[in-house]
């Protein structure tokens, strides 16, 4: 049985819009109710609720999405 995909998807600014993230995800076999966001957090900012909700939904077997590593963290070490 092969695992579900979640989505992470994130802007820094409250102006920006997650649409194209949004897009991507889908086309990459993400579900709607799959997507987990944050709106307003930089990358530096480690109170990210939408990415600790997309983490706690990872079972085994699940794959996190993002479109970009970026959106995930600033640098490798800070992804670890």
């Amino acid at each position: 049985m092969s695992g579900m995909k979640i989505g992470y998807a994130r802007v820094s600014t409250t102006g920006q819009d997650l649409t194209a993230q949004r897009e991507a995800l889908a086309r990459l076999g993400v579900a709607p109710d799959r997507v987990y966001v944050d709106h307003g957090l930089t990358g530096t900012n480690r109170a990210r609720p939408g990415l600790r909700e997309a983490m706690a939904a990872c079972r085994t077997g699940d794959v996190l999405v993002v479109t970009k590593l970026d959106r995930l963290a600033r640098s490798l070490p800070d992804a670890r």
